[in-house]
């Protein structure tokens, strides 16, 4: 029961931490931040995006996770536009990955945890059994009972993880669909004013 209570917590620990994540990320979502980027991109203006962006990307107005592919992707252009926008997005995709696969773990690790608990559970009832005999089976059965209360919070702890995991998964799948999209429209704009070097 120690390791799913240590698994429990390290779940309930990571699914806050996420949640944080997702509402502070939604609180940066600017998309006239975008629109404006996207304006000064199609009018060639290269240096007034990063300008803009060295503008509202400070401590107190960070930017949201879209510019700031788009942004580290122009800043790093003479490396190919589109692997930098690539390479951006993929870190953007870490950071927001990031504590899924602990809770992935717990999902597959707690119920077989509950199952090794009322396995051990079991023998001990039976070595009961072999050393007391038929005498007292209540003690036998009440045994196997509390061994099965291990699988039951084994199977719990997966349960409380898997949907919000599963949430969490959706996310990150909507926010790439998103990204994209966006870098795809973003590219096409630099190569239209041939700032794709």
């Amino acid at each position: 029961m120690w390791p799913l209570l240590f698994c429990s917590i390290l779940s309930l620990a990571v699914i806050l931490e996420r949640l944080f994540f997702w509402w502070r990320e939604r609180r940066r979502q600017d998309r006239r931040m975008q629109d404006r980027l996207f304006s000064r991109i199609e009018s060639g203006d290269v240096q007034g995006v990063l300008t803009l962006a060295d503008g509202k990307g400070g401590a107190s107005h960070p930017l949201d996770y879209v510019s700031r592919m788009l942004v580290a992707g122009l800043a790093h252009r003479s490396q190919g536009l589109h692997e930098s926008i690539e390479i951006a997005a993929e870190e953007e995709m870490g950071r927001m990955k990031q504590g899924l696969p602990i809770l992935d773990t717990i999902i597959t690790m707690a119920p077989m945890l509950g199952i090794l608990g009322t396995v051990l559970g079991i023998i001990e009832s039976f070595d009961l059994l072999g050393s007391s005999g038929i005498e007292d089976p209540k003690a036998v059965t009440g045994g196997i009972a509390q061994a099965l209360i291990t699988t039951a919070a084994g199977l719990s702890v997966a349960i409380m993880t898997l949907v919000p995991f599963n949430y969490f998964v959706a996310k990150v799948n909507r926010a790439a669909r998103d990204m994209n999209k966006i870098a795809a429209r973003f590219e096409a704009a630099c190569r239209k004013n041939g700032d794709d070097h």
